[in-house]
């Protein structure tokens, strides 16, 4: 069947699809649970209350192979150029493949780089652990302070909370990333220059945030520690070494980075250097297993069985057929609370376009909305349109099976509050229950058809659910590499780059010129809203 046909019989399928409820879709098909349930490294992947029957599922897995998903995967595992709009490979697999993985980048041997920055990440980590990393005072180095932005900030700060009993008790680590001042003072507020290593994140060593950051914290050692005080207490992951030893960081302190790594792909690289100083000895080499982990199961799984392939074919289905515009993401775990953060930079960022890789129009939209706040803080927040707005929001339900704080009666809880906003979004409840239910309750029959009309919830609305194993570094690293997969499927599928970022530079090259004119007091040549709002902000009070 050619492509155009599938599309044909994809259209098809969204027109009935609002005639079948998903109740219905479980009642007339014995086998739903088997086909929509998979399981994968650390976790199983409900997709059943998702709107899709046998006739989409297979359909868009026959489009998912009209496309060449599985090609491009191997291709990518080989180091082959998939980024082409920059003429890169994407090989953040590869950093988390093991030194015997015999990777390459556009041809280029790349599995003794990975191994050696590890070993050396390794070291640095061992050195603070044991307090062996001293200061310019001879002191121990026991505070990181990690200072990056996007891609170089989100993954660190989110693994640091969701693994915050495995954090080493001895190690104090915060982050800074907002180009508001608040954020580096706050983050070095009551640290001990003498004890503190300042982590600056940047590939290029020019992010205009992270440098403004590490400016203050730079100018912060020397007024305290002196002149010389970079050279021990600060550390640089980037590719720009002059402008690094320009900084007055020692070599020692300078960890890689490549271009055939994507910032918001890059957790498992140097970037992740303040994790594997401030976890405790193996965690990272944990986290980083369990994301190989799912790369052998995208890269060898069918893609009837394979986990991230199958959830990226029913957001496609979704955004694309059902134009469901938004997706929510609902963490049941507060540890988890940054994960909705995280996987709006990696979702959007890479799929957020409107042009395909060959410079045309996209046929297809890759990225919804995405938002979302950890369960059960969310229930009393947003769900209310989730469950009666006129527009349903797919949900991803994300829980963990095993109880880490050693609470059965609230861990059950938080799961059965999961459990029960999915089925409530599913099965609803009608008016005639609801006018049933008023009538036993003594409510007047005049107030009853306006009360149960408000009180109506129509389900029928979507979700995935997720159940971690537990909440461990390598549950945690499948996760993210599920939604890394996940994310560079469904820009296959819609034929567009997931590697690039254009959209992010504009308005940073324009706020450059805007500063220097704030300063300037100048508003010549700008439109009369900004210039307004520049001149509202330059008015003397």
């Amino acid at each position: 069947m050619s492509k155009n046909s599938i599309i044909n019989t994809l259209a098809k399928c969204a027109a009935s699809a609002s005639n079948q409820s998903l109740s219905a879709l479980f009642a007339a098909d014995s086998n739903r649970m088997s086909r929509l349930r998979v399981q994968a490294p650390g976790m199983v992947a409900d997709l059943s209350k998702q709107k899709v029957d046998e006739k989409t599922l297979n359909t868009l897995i026959q489009f998912a192979d009209s496309c060449g998903l599985p090609q491009f995967f191997a291709a990518m595992a080989d180091g082959a150029e998939v980024n082409k709009a920059e003429g890169r490979a994407a090989q953040h697999m590869a950093l988390r493949a093991g030194k015997d993985a015999n990777a390459h980048a556009l041809g280029q041997p790349i599995s003794s780089l990975v191994a050696d920055d590890l070993a050396k990440m390794r070291g640095f980590g061992q050195k603070l652990r044991r307090g062996e990393l001293t200061g310019s005072t001879g002191r121990p180095l026991n505070t990181l302070v990690h200072i990056g932005i996007g891609g170089s900030d989100l993954g660190p700060r989110f693994i640091a909370q969701a693994l915050h009993r495995q954090l080493n008790p001895g190690i104090t680590l915060r982050f800074a990333a907002n180009l508001d001042a608040a954020d580096i003072n706050d983050a070095l507020q009551g640290c001990d220059p003498e004890t503190t290593m300042i982590v600056v994140v940047s590939k290029t060593f020019s992010t205009r945030e992270t440098l403004a950051n590490a400016n203050v914290a730079r100018a912060w050692l020397v007024q305290h520690l002196g002149a010389d005080a970079p050279r021990h207490h600060m550390a640089a992951v980037s590719t720009n070494i002059e402008a690094i030893a320009a900084f007055g960081i020692m070599p020692d302190n300078v960890f890689a980075m490549y271009d055939w790594v994507g910032g918001r792909y890059s957790l498992w690289s140097s970037v992740g250097i303040s994790l594997m100083a401030a976890l405790r000895g193996g965690a990272f080499d944990e986290l980083l297993a369990g994301a190989a982990a799912m790369d052998e199961h995208t890269l060898g799984t069918p893609l009837e069985k394979n986990a991230p392939f199958l959830s990226a074919l029913v957001q496609f289905w979704n955004r694309n057929f059902l134009n469901l515009q938004a997706r929510a993401i609902a963490p049941y775990a507060s540890r988890l609370a940054l994960l909705p953060s995280y996987l709006q930079q990696l979702i959007m960022e890479s799929n957020g376009k409107t042009v395909g890789v060959d410079g045309k129009p996209a046929a297809f939209a890759a990225s919804p909305v995405i938002f979302g706040a950890e369960g059960t803080n969310a229930q009393h927040a947003y769900f209310q349109q989730f469950h009666q707005g006129p527009v349903p929001v797919p949900v991803d339900f994300i829980g963990i099976v095993k109880d880490a704080e050693h609470n059965p009666g609230q861990h059950n809880g938080v799961l059965a509050n999961m459990l029960g906003q999915a089925r409530a979004l599913m099965v609803g409840k009608p008016a005639i229950e609801i006018a049933a239910q008023l009538r036993e309750e003594g409510v007047e029959e005049s107030a009853i058809e306006r009360l149960a009309a408000q009180k109506t919830m129509p389900g029928d609305r979507p979700s995935s659910t997720i159940l971690l194993d537990e909440l461990s570094p390598f549950c945690l690293g499948a996760l993210l590499a599920f939604y890394e997969h996940e994310t560079v499927a469904q820009a296959v599928l819609c034929g567009i780059n997931p590697f690039d970022q254009w959209g992010v530079e504009l308005g940073k090259k324009l706020a450059l010129d805007l500063e220097s004119r704030l300063n300037a007091h100048n508003t010549d040549g700008m439109d009369p809203s900004t210039q307004a709002l520049m001149e509202r902000i330059n008015r003397p009070d």
